[in-house]
Parts: C-alpha cells; structure tokens; sequence
C-alpha cells in the first residue's frame, strides 16, 4: 500500500510539457532521460564545464588520483558525509562518508543524487533583472547598483525596516552570522529565516520548560533508548538516514516503536503500535496518556520533587482528560492510549521525537511543551536513549536559529534588550551611538519615542502583511516595500494568493539563490525582480550544525560554478555599496575586498556566543573531527584514541569555554550523571530562582563532582566572589570582568571566559542547576492547554476549546477568534494537512530541478481517503481541485488510500509553478525552470499562527474538494 502510487486506476496523462515524452512508458532512469532529452544538457556530469561524458574502457580509466574531498549533505540536519571526488577541479562521483558516525555510509534519495545540486544545469547562471516583462541578464556590478540605490532610496524615504532580509536554513553558521550582523548595521530587526516556520515553536517551547531550544539527546544516543514514542514526525520521509538508528533500537533493544500521526506514514509502517488522531489534537492525547500515567503512579515522583516545578498544576489540567472525554476531543480510544502510556511506564529510558506535525499549529507552543512534560512525568530526561529528539528539517536550520537569523534574538538567542546589543557591541568593537543611529525611531500615540533598535521585527510568517497592512496598524513607521528572499522558498508558506499580491506591491523583489524559486514566477511583474545566483555550499567551506547540535565542517568541493557567488561573498558586496563594509568586517581577516576569511568569521562567533556554547568550537578543532571521523564511537559518539581523544563527534554546543579549555562538548543536555567538564549539564537556571515563594532551584541534586550540591543559580562574577572562587580568575580575566559589569557581569557577557572556567573548574554548570519548569508563567496558556484550530471541522468543541481572543504582536495585529467564530465546515468539510516526500526536499526547487529525483514523483497529488473519494465521485490518478475556505484552490491528481482516515486529505509542500490551475513554465528564465512542475499546497492553506511565535498553521485547515 505504501509504495502504491495510482490505487489501482488509470493513470491520468496530465504531465508537465518536459515529461510528456516519456508519459506512456514506464519511466526507468535511461527512458527518463532519452525520453526528455537531458541527457544533451545537465545530465553530463562534465557538461558544465565543458566536457563531454564517454564511455569508460579498462584503457582508458583515470590515470591518476582524484581527489576525495569531505562535505556535508545539503538537504536534512542528520548531517550526512558526502565524499565526493574530484578531478582537476570537476567533481566527478560522490560516495557516501563510511566513517561518518551519522550516516554510516548510508544515503538517502536526496543525499545520493546531491551531486547534481552543485553541477546542476538548471540552476541560475548569471544576475538577472525583469525589464519590460522580460528576463535580462545583467553584471553582478549593475545589480548590486541598482538594487543598493533603490534600497538606499527606500531607506530615505522610509527608513530601514521598510526592506525585509529574509535569511537561510541553507547558510553555513558563518554566513548566517554575518547576514544577521549585516541586517543590523543595516539597523533593522526586519530578518528572519526559516525555522520560524518549522521549529520556532519547538525553541520557544523547549527553552522554557528547560533552558535550551534544541533535540536534548542524537539520533545515535536512541541506540540505547527502550521505547520510541514519535509524534507528528516522518522520519522515514523527512530523514531516512536517521531511521537506522530508530531501527536498531528496535531490533536491539526490542524498543517498541509507538507512531502518533493522523496519517499512516511509511514510519508508521514500521510501528508496534500506530495512533491516528484528529488534526490539531496534541495536548489533548498527550493529556489523555498522562491521566493513565497519573492514574496508575507510573510517573517517576523523586524525579518529579527534585527536578520539575509546576507538576501539580498538570495533574489539575490532566485530570479533565478522562478516557472518555480524549476520545470525544482526539478519536483515540481509550483502550489503546492506556496500552501505549503502560508501554512507555514499562519500557524506561524512552525517548520522544517530534517535527513539523506538532510545531505548525495556532497553540503549537503548548504541543511541544506538552511533549515535554510527558518525558518529565516519566523521568527521562537526562538519560542516555530519553530525551527528546527534535528533528530539524534542513541542514542548517539549527545553526541558522543559533547564529541568530530571527527577527526576536541577537546570535546565540541574547534577545534585544540594550545589554545583548552592548554584549555584541563589545565582540564587534562597535560604537553603540553610531548603531543605535542606524534604527529607526517610533512615536506612540502620546509622542513617546522608542528605538526599533529593541522591538522584535515582523516574521517571515507576516512579511506578506508587512507589505500589505495599513501602515497604521504596523508597529513601524512604514510598509515593508522591498522583499530579499535569501535561499528561501516561498512556496513553503501559507496564503500564497496574497503572498502574489504582496509581491507585485513591493517596490523591488529580490531572489539570492542557486536556483531562481517560485519567487522568480508567482507574481505577475513585469520590472523590479532581481535573480542573484548565490553559489551552493558546496562551493564554498564552512561549518554546518547538525540536528543533535554537532558541528561538522565542510570543505570546498569545487569552485563557485556560473557568475554565481558565494553568499558571504554577496554579503561582502552589499556592505560595501552601503558604505559599512569597514565596521562589518572591522575584526575578520579578508582574503580580498569581498571575501571575508570563513575561519576568521568563525572565531568572532567563538569570540560572543558564550550563551549556548559555541565558544570551544574553533575551526582546527572542528577539521581535526571531520579528518578522524573512524575514531568515534557510533553510539557514544566520543572519540576513543586518536588526536581527538575524549571529544564527542562534533563538539555538540554547549562546548564550554576557549577552545584551550578543551571541553569536549555536551552530548546529551542536563545528564547529571557526568561532571560538566566532561559534557554533564543540569537544567538550566534561568526563570529565577523562586515563584510564588516555591523554590525553582534543584532540590538536592547536582551533577557529579559539583562543589555545590544543591541547586544553584546562575553564575555571575559576585557568585563568585561569595563563594570564594574569584580568587581562581587571572588577572587578565578579572580586568575584562570589570570592563563589562564588575560584580553583576554574567557566564553570558564575559568575553574572557572566566566565569564560565572558574564554574566549570569547581564541576559547576555556569547557567546554574534548576528545575525545568512544567508551567510557564510568561505565556498565553501557562499550563498547555487543548485549543481547536481556528478553521475546525468540530463546532461542538469551539465553544468548550476555543482559540485566543485576536491581538497584536511581532508588530502586527493577529486573528483567532474572529476566524474561528465563523462556520467553515458545512462547506469546506475536510480537514486538509500537509507534509513531506522522501524524494523532495523543502520548497522543492533544488530537488525537482534534479533528473535523478524528478523521475521519481513527477506529479502533485492529494491523498484522500476511500470513503470520501467514493461521495465525491473521485478516482484514483484523476484531477481534483482542492480549495481552502480563504479562496486559494489547486489543482492536482488524487490518490485513493488509506493513508488518510475519513474526512482528512493530506498533500507535500515541495511542489511549485503552476497556480490555481495554471501552469507557469514559461515564465522562468529559460534553462532555469525545475524539470517536475506542481501546484503548491499552500495556496490552498489558510491563515493560522501561534500564539508566541507567529507558526503558521498549515497541520489542519479546512478545504473542500470536487472533480476537476
């Protein structure tokens, strides 16, 4: 059934023009190709650079060497080795990295095929600008010209916050770095990149039961897990690789594997135990296994008392959540959550694992928080094989949130409060007055003024409204009037029918990417777009951090391929035309004019990110992991012997203090079982150390080997003065402890390392050792709480679980209750939810402009499920139209399965250039059009974002569908 693509009815012709050619056939790789003609353009491996592709006799084999040089796969964040080999400059094959600790010498799909990413013919090959309603190719220095004297001309006119950078998942962490420092001495707040729509509601969620936004454990640490409970994740999907390590739990351990997803995945094929629920119902199963737990005494109560806050006021809300009434809410009989909470009691250390299913919601903070708390009623956190393992989507998408590319956070999440600008202002050797004169400044009502220099900017989720509201709604002075989509695809948002509106309003649009995007043909301008050809990552070095916070480096595969440039190079290019390339760059080494030095970068990064420890990470350390990659253990992931003795495989942050301390990096957070220098944590003291006169600290426990043993809050230089420890700080420390605060200077704003040395010399965690907090006290719902979406199809449950009241934040005004208030269900009856393809990856640009993985899905779908293909008169591989109750429609084939229960459709989100029915080939620049063509999910999806972070809710609308 999985691996069925028809259902057993004629297949319908409709097909893209480039791949009617071999429509009738079955479609083997060589028919594909002869049948299309690639095999004339990209698919020749040295075609690119001039070379042709003959046959290989014994005689004429390489006779010499090709260099093998190590990368690291461009599409998820496990982290793959890519060996690729390389001759006289041309990358020629590629073979998994067998040392790898990750993929083991494994790829999936996308990884094998990643090759052609960086040798691809489709890609962008030279800037290009629409002029007159037609595509021109122009300099790299005409377009940066006219598009610095038009953003310069906007900025006149209506200040810096009136052009949006939108960053990457798919930057190395010194280009993000560097793009979230430009955008500030551009003196905006206006950036942000993609994790605010896929994880943004994870790092809220996380950080605050705990202290750190990120997966606790690795994909290698569920080696030891006895249970895998996952919810809302596809990894067999969205990252095959790391189902090898799932699987050998299974096998291993007898782990059984416990699925929780409203569509049956090809995860779900390999579950003991598969739990479909209604869309949009988290906490309430998650509530509901917690009222078995609770009701049996299978929570784990010493760890509860010395570790967690809040868990009464979670038994008070877990009480309601009878089996009878999480039926009602979830359609999960109670019969079969009691089995699954019993088989999580029985089979401890557990470890949970969530993605995009439980993030993309209107209350997807109180999901992943709910999850959370789960593992602390049964006490598995802090344990090797519990956890919970948060997969990531892209590569990068975690170094990218790390280094800062949001619009709420400085690098390193300091916020934007005046002391995290001073913190950074001291790592750039900035003058503050100066960068505080880049911001604009606001007046309220009452004529106060406020520098936007502290405002959390508009996310990407809203830059669409950020465009389109009236300017006296947004919390700046005026609209958004240029849009920069830097490696981001726009086809992974919502309500892209306004999205196009938005985008013909704009002033000037602006694509920086290896290939031009949906951006490049949704609109209908006929001037003002701008396609930069930024190279790949493959083309240039750098560090890359994996889901499990690992850092790896990548080396240069080959030479930027094109006109195309580098995206810090681009960076480079930009500074210079603003005028502020000498502060940019003031402390990093250049190799010329335009290209900063990538380990330069890294060691400013070294230089400020004391918060979550990307201080010990320095580039030698990290090449000498990457060249000795067979001495770490597969499970462990410490190095056993070797130059690297003793480190675990990628320094994972935090990696405490100057690289010459020599921290091996923390493998799995808040394990109190192993001193801190020896990568032990608690949990993070950062909510206080007392609420409500209850004490937030720990309570008598403490990593081994601490001094202090007991809870402790944390560390500042007065800290350590009280506790006699400042006579361990050398004099060159001391002096730049007193150059920032004295006695109130912090583990975080210390750029001398000291505090955190002198903690972690007495076995003590520099951010203290609390409880993690089960109620936060900071959010709209405290305790989480069951809301239904804003489009539900249960009117019966609106009244009783109703969203929030509409407010504004993120400098928008934002809808709930106004929405859900209305009854979409009578005519939009099905509940639509959305996910991913192992053949694709993202917006799907990169991916569908493969030959090697277009063959394999060559056309948008919607799965639907038998009962409701059969009312509506659907067949199998017939064109359907599938339209959301905002208006957007595609259309696309239909799949007949039972994947999808009764009244749920499901569709990928990697497809792209048709609309609402058209098909918009033809407006690509020509050779640059993606070989697979689709309509994209999201112009059938509606509005919805979370209550804290402005997550799009994209897991469950509403839609109707009909024949096409």
């Amino acid at each position: 059934m999985l691996r069925k693509k028809t259902g057993g009815g004629s297949r319908s012709a409709h097909r893209t023009p480039l791949l009617a050619a071999v429509a009738e056939k079955s479609v083997d790789r060589r028919a594909f190709l002869r049948g299309s003609g690639l095999a004339i353009g990209g698919l020749t491996a040295l075609g690119v650079t001039g070379g042709t592709v003959t046959r290989a006799d014994a005689q004429t084999a390489a006779t010499r060497a090709v260099d093998m040089v190590k990368s690291v796969c461009t599409h998820c964040s496990v982290g793959c080795t890519v060996m690729a080999e390389v001759d006289n400059g041309v990358w020629i094959g590629q073979e998994p990295g067998y040392d790898s600790p990750f993929n083991l010498g494994s790829h999936c799909a996308k990884g094998a095929a990643v090759r052609e990413h960086a040798h691809g013919e489709r890609r962008l090959k030279y800037p290009m600008k629409k002029e007159g309603g037609a595509w021109k190719r122009i300099s790299w220095e005409q377009a940066i010209d006219e598009i610095g004297d038009q953003m310069l001309q906007i900025r006149d006119e209506s200040g810096p916050d009136s052009v949006y950078w939108l960053g990457s998942a798919k930057h190395s962490n010194e280009q993000a770095y560097l793009f979230r420092k430009f955008a500030a001495y551009w003196g905006t707040n206006n950036v942000d990149h993609q994790a605010r729509i896929c994880h943004s509601t994870t790092v809220a969620g996380v950080a605050n039961t705990w202290g750190y936004g990120a997966m606790t454990n690795s994909y290698n640490d569920i080696h030891k897990s006895q249970a895998i409970f996952v919810i809302g994740g596809n990894p067999a999907e969205a990252h095959p690789v790391s189902l090898l390590h799932l699987l050998k739990a299974k096998e291993e351990n007898n782990a059984p594997l416990i699925v929780c997803d409203p569509r049956f995945t090809r995860t779900a094929a390999h579950a003991d135990e598969y739990v479909r629920f209604r869309p949009g119902t988290d906490v309430a199963l998650v509530w509901g296994l917690l009222w078995h737990i609770f009701e049996n005494s299978w929570e784990d109560r010493e760890f509860i008392r010395t570790r967690v806050w809040g868990m009464d006021q979670i038994r008070d809300e877990v009480k309601k959540w009878t089996p009878e009434e999480t039926e009602r809410v979830t359609g999960v009989p109670g019969s079969q959550l009691e089995r699954v909470a019993r088989t999580l009691a029985n089979n401890r250390p557990g470890t949970v694992i969530w993605c995009m299913g439980g993030t993309q919601h209107s209350n997807g903070n109180s999901n992943t928080r709910a999850y959370c708390i789960l593992q602390l009623a049964l006490g598995n956190m802090g344990v090797a094989g519990g956890g919970t393992n948060i997969f990531r989507g892209h590569d990068n998408v975690q170094g990218a949130t790390d280094l800062g590319v949001l619009s709420h956070t400085l690098p390193g999440y300091y916020g934007l409060a005046d002391g995290a600008w001073a913190h950074w202002g001291r790592v750039w050797g900035e003058d503050m007055d100066w960068l505080k004169g880049q911001f604009q400044i606001e007046k309220d009502a009452e004529g106060k003024e406020t520098n936007l220099m502290t405002r959390t900017g508009i996310p990407v989720s809203r830059w669409i409204d950020g465009v389109l509201e009236d300017k006296e709604n947004i919390d700046q002075p005026d609209n958004v009037r240029a849009m920069v989509l830097w490696g981001h695809a726009p086809n992974s948002q919502t309500r892209m029918t306004e999205m196009k509106t938005a985008m013909e309003k704009l002033d000037m649009l602006v694509v920086v990417d290896p290939y031009p995007t949906v951006s490049a043909v949704l609109q209908d301008r006929t001037d003002g777009v701008y396609l930069l050809p930024a190279a790949t990552q493959f083309e240039t070095r750098g560090s890359v951090t994996a889901s499990n916070r690992s850092v790896q480096w990548r080396e240069q595969v080959v030479a930027p391929l094109f006109e195309s440039k580098p995206d810090h190079v681009i960076i480079a290019k930009f500074a210079n035309k603003f005028g502020f390339a000498d502060r940019l760059f003031r402390n990093i080494e250049m190799e010329d004019d335009e290209t900063p030095n990538i380990e330069s970068v890294l060691r400013e990064i070294n230089t400020g990110m004391w918060t979550v420890g990307y201080t010990g990470q320095s580039p030698e350390r990290l090449k000498l992991h990457m060249a000795n990659q067979h001495t770490f253990d597969r499970t462990t992931l410490q190095a056993v012997g070797g130059p690297a003795d003793g480190d675990y495989y990628g320094l994972p942050w935090p990696c405490w203090g100057t690289p010459e301390m020599n921290h091996p990096g923390t493998p799995n957070l808040y394990d109190m079982s192993k001193p801190v220098s020896k990568g032990g944590l608690t949990f993070r003291a950062r909510f206080g150390v007392e609420r409500d006169g209850d004490n937030l600290l720990a309570e008598g426990v403490y990593s081994q080997g601490s001094e202090i043993q007991d809870g402790y809050p944390e560390f500042t230089m007065q800290m350590l003065m009280d506790l006699g420890w400042d006579g361990d700080l050398t004099g060159e420390e001391r002096a730049a402890i007193d150059a920032v605060a004295g006695p109130k200077t912090n583990w975080k704003t210390d750029l001398s390392g000291g505090i955190q040395r002198v903690a972690i010399k007495h076995e003590c965690a520099p951010f203290g050792n609390a409880k993690a907090r089960a109620v936060v006290w900071t959010f709209p719902d405290p305790v989480p709480v069951h809301r239904e979406p804003l489009y539900s199809n249960r009117r019966d449950l609106v009244a009783e679980y109703p969203t929030y009241e509409d407010r504004k934040f993120y400098r928008l005004p934002t809808l709930y209750a106004s929405i859900q208030k209305q009854d979409f269900s009578q005519d939009y009856p099905i509940i639509l939810t959305s996910g991913r393809l192992v053949e694709y990856e993202g917006g799907g640009d990169e991916t569908r402009s493969n030959p090697w993985l277009a063959e394999l899905q060559q056309d948008m779908f919607v799965e639907i499920n038998p009962r409701d293909a059969n009312n509506l008169g659907v067949r199998a591989g017939a064109q359907v139209w599938v339209e959301g109750p905002e208006g957007g429609k595609v259309k696309v084939m239909a799949m007949v399965t039972e994947r999808v229960g009764p009244g749920v459709a499901f569709m990928p989100f990697h497809f792209g250039g048709h609309f609402q029915g058209k098909d918009l080939r033809d407006k690509y620049p020509e050779g640059a059009d993606p070989y697979v063509l689709g309509e994209s999910t999201n112009t059938a999806q509606t509005y919805g974002y979370d209550v804290v972070t402005q997550m799009q809710e994209t897991k469950a609308t509403l839609c109707k569908i009909s024949a096409a």
